[in-house]
């Protein structure tokens, strides 16, 4: 199993899991309950399924990394698309059919992504990346999500270590430097992108590392 398969099963596992008080429950991502993140994740699985159903002849763009667009500030719930989110969480009522939805596209994106070529190249966003490359920035996409999963819900199973390792690395990448050996993947993943302020200990060893530190929070889209 490779790090995008096993960090979407490991994720709609999770999901799986949840009970149904946890889906009214904060999630890591601001303004959204666990429910509208479930159902941001239903999106997700869509838009993979699009994507690996739409190749194309020309030459890449980006890469994993450049996929990543760095937003000035994070997001807020404010925009369009995610208010649209919170709305469409809240019409699927019980949580059943929310996870019923998830699985059933998310198994679906799934095999595509095991059938796919990677070395083949597909169009998203207006941007053209090989499927390798596209399928290892959602591998940041899931364990990023699968953190927020699990930020008030202690219970829930954590995401695996492999996808953990992989995203810090990409995320290190688009930082355009390497955190501190101290912090721990998960902690990387979560002062990297602003869902946790560095503690006093982990401002200095930042600071130690040199430029990171001004680049950092990195606000992703």
């Amino acid at each position: 199993m490779d790090d995008f398969s096993r960090s979407w099963v490991a994720l709609r596992a999770a999901v799986a899991g949840l009970e149904d008080q946890d889906f009214a429950a904060a999630s890591g991502c601001a303004g959204w309950l666990v429910r509208d993140l479930v159902c941001h994740l239903v999106i997700d699985a869509q838009d993979v399924l699009i994507t690996l159903a739409t190749p194309v002849d020309a030459a890449p763009t980006r890469d994993a990394a450049g996929y990543w667009e760095v937003l000035d500030a994070a997001p807020d719930g404010e925009d369009p698309l995610d208010a649209l989110t919170v709305r469409l969480a809240a019409a699927y009522e019980e949580p059943w059919l929310l996870t019923f939805h998830l699985e059933d596209l998310g198994s679906a994106a799934g095999r595509a992504a095991d059938l796919a070529d990677r070395a083949g190249r597909v169009s998203t966003r207006e941007q053209v990346l090989t499927v390798g490359d596209y399928l290892d920035a959602y591998v940041l996409e899931w364990t990023l999500h699968h953190l927020d999963l699990t930020a008030r819900l202690p219970h829930a199973e954590r995401p695996p270590a492999e996808g953990l390792a992989r995203s810090r690395a990409l995320l290190e990448r688009i930082a355009g430097g390497a955190f501190p050996a101290s912090f721990s993947d998960e902690d990387a993943l979560l002062i990297g992108t602003g869902r946790r302020a560095p503690g006093p200990a982990e401002q200095a060893a930042l600071a130690a590392r040199g430029g990171i530190a001004a680049r950092l929070p990195l606000h992703l889209g």
